[in-house]
């Protein structure tokens, strides 16, 4: 067994370094990078996604896919992504309606604190690669 099968909570911290690396380099493509977006909610790719799937990912590699620990990390892996898509993404549109009808700019809302499915699937891709590479080191 390789050093990931022992420390097993090394592959979401590092999934969560790469998704955030990638959503750094996706922004400074979209030529609209900030270090506070990079680091923040939202955006491409999903940070949550890309931990939640890793973790899953990791405890399906070294206790099987038939494991109960692993049934209960899907199934929390199920609601943090479906949160991050449907909750989370109407908050923010909540909050860009609450933003356009207040009148100060000092204390708006953020408005980009969801997912797009998009955004979700490609931090989901990132995190199973990144635990696939970890666990078969």
């Amino acid at each position: 067994m390789g050093f990931f099968f022992d420390h097993l909570l090394l592959v979401p911290t590092i999934a969560w370094v790469v998704a955030v690396i990638f959503k750094g380099a996706y922004g400074l493509l979209a030529k609209n990078f900030s270090l506070s977006q990079a680091l923040g909610s939202g955006g491409m790719p999903s940070v949550h996604a890309a931990l939640v799937t890793s973790l899953s990912t990791a405890i399906g590699i070294k206790y099987g896919i038939m494991s109960d620990i692993f049934a209960v990390s899907l199934v929390f892996t199920a609601i943090i992504i479906y949160d991050a898509i449907n909750v989370r993404f109407e908050a923010g549109l909540h909050a860009r309606v609450l933003n356009s009808l207040s009148d100060s700019e000092d204390r708006a809302l953020n408005e980009s604190i969801g997912h797009l499915p998009d955004e979700a699937f490609v931090g989901s891709v990132v995190g199973i690669a990144v635990a696939v590479a970890c666990m078969s080191v």
